[in-house]
């Protein structure tokens, strides 16, 4: 596979900076600049990708140091740039944060250095001026960092602030390539797992298009564009195995979060994909050996799908193996009880009782091992993916399906249930 594409990531001191909202208005306006343009994300987020892939036009794809090999990174990166002219990805967190293992690292500056990404760091100006060129120097130079092309500040309050930002610039050798506005009307809604999504997103459009006019309007484009780097040619190798020949996949509001690579891996492996709505009331299509109910919000539809008979009669009727993902877990569940404390039926095909009304975090990779034979996976296999979720378990999950450690290697006990053929855990599956 050989492209053309250049690219760089997009990071900063820390989350909150305003990464995002730069990222997506810098896709719209090169796109806007008559390049075809591609997104990625380092880390495992379903919400930032899909806001790229309205910004592009065109699916972005996640870059994980952590739970990914550098090959996967490389293949998957050469794959997202073929055709295009520009990636622009966005970073996780700050530059440096991230998991880390022997030969593993989530840190954004470890997928940049891997991949020879130069880094346009963003940093926020609220109560910081000509400090701002300090932290922008000591990241650039912090051991081991990668290139760094320049900074774009964000949130600038005035013009004066400008000039004194400017002026701390001017004592260091980092170009200032943006000096964008303070101005809450970018600012992306947001909800208990991080941004809501794109699709349930009122105005996106038009949101897109006010974040590249600021970006147009106070970046020097030209410059940025310059600063990229190519993307290297790589094979793209399947992160896991398919599930089944012909798998069916939950697709709608309530069912948005499954890694594109897999569905695409599993694709390139021969499998043939369809997708179906649950919320829309419909049953995994027939003919379809396997089906997959990935993660998402299903709290947030817990009253109609428990009204939607067609969707849970064909799932209590379907003849070959089911796996759930976090919210689809929960859907193959006895109940799901909302934030207000109702209690909703599910197709009960695992014997799990979820709460919202008792809403607990629990986030981080997980690193399992599988203690019997999985669709996709043989007993005593090992995958790498993450838990991200509020929802509480209101008792026991019955036979588990894996083992996991934490990202750090600690013992967090059994995770997922099993009952027969339906399958299903919080983990979501990443490689």
């Amino acid at each position: 596979m050989s492209s053309g594409a250049r690219a760089l990531l997009v990071s900063a001191a820390r989350s909150g900076a305003g990464k995002t909202v730069v990222t997506i208005g810098l896709q719209r306006a090169f796109l806007r600049r008559g390049l075809s343009v591609a997104g990625a994300k380092t880390g495992l987020d379903y919400i930032d990708p899909a806001f790229h892939a309205v910004a592009c036009g065109r699916p972005s794809v996640n870059l994980d140091g952590f739970a990914m090999a550098p090959a996967q990174i490389r293949g998957l990166a050469a794959q997202a740039a073929d055709a295009v002219d520009l990636m622009i990805a966005e970073g996780a967190m700050g530059l440096y944060d991230g998991a880390a293992i022997p030969g593993r690292s989530g840190a954004s500056a470890d997928v940049a250095k891997l991949l020879g990404w130069p880094v346009l760091l963003v940093l926020d100006a609220e109560a910081a001026a000509q400090t701002l060129a300090a932290t922008a120097l000591g990241l650039a130079q912090f051991p081991g960092a990668p290139i760094v092309a320049g900074v774009i500040v964000n949130r600038v309050a005035s013009e004066r602030h400008g000039r004194m930002i400017a002026a701390g610039f001017e004592r260091i050798g980092l170009p200032l390539l943006g000096l964008v506005p303070r101005d809450t009307r970018l600012d992306l809604p947001s909800r208990h797992l991080g941004l809501v999504q794109a699709a349930e997103t009122k105005g996106v459009e038009a949101l897109i298009e006010a974040m590249a006019d600021a970006i147009e309007a106070r970046c020097d484009l030209g410059a940025i564009r310059a600063a990229s780097a190519p993307v290297a040619a790589a094979p793209v190798p399947i992160a896991v195995r398919p599930p089944g020949q012909r798998i069916a996949i939950a697709r709608d509001a309530a069912f948005g979060f499954v890694y594109p690579h897999l569905v695409d891996g599993w694709r390139r492996a021969g499998a043939e994909i369809t997708f179906f709505s649950p919320l829309a009331d419909e049953a995994p299509p027939a003919g379809s050996d396997m089906c997959w109910l990935p993660g998402g919000y299903p709290e947030l539809h817990a009253g109609r799908l428990a009204a939607n008979a067609g969707f849970l009669e064909g799932l209590r009727s379907f003849t070959g193996p089911i796996h759930g993902e976090c919210g689809g877990y929960m859907v193959l569940g006895r109940g799901i009880e909302d934030a207000g404390g109702r209690r909703h039926a599910m197709a009960g095909l695992l014997p799990v009782e979820t709460s919202f009304a008792r809403p607990r975090l629990h986030l981080g990779y997980r690193r399992v091992t599988w203690r019997g034979e999985m669709p996709f996976a043989k007993a005593g296999e090992a995958h790498v993916g993450h838990e991200y979720h509020h929802a509480t378990l209101l008792g026991p999950e019955g036979d588990p399906i894996a083992d996991a450690l934490d990202a750090e290697g600690r013992a967090i006990g059994a995770l997922g249930s099993r009952t027969g053929q339906v399958t299903g855990s919080f983990f979501h599956l990443v490689a």
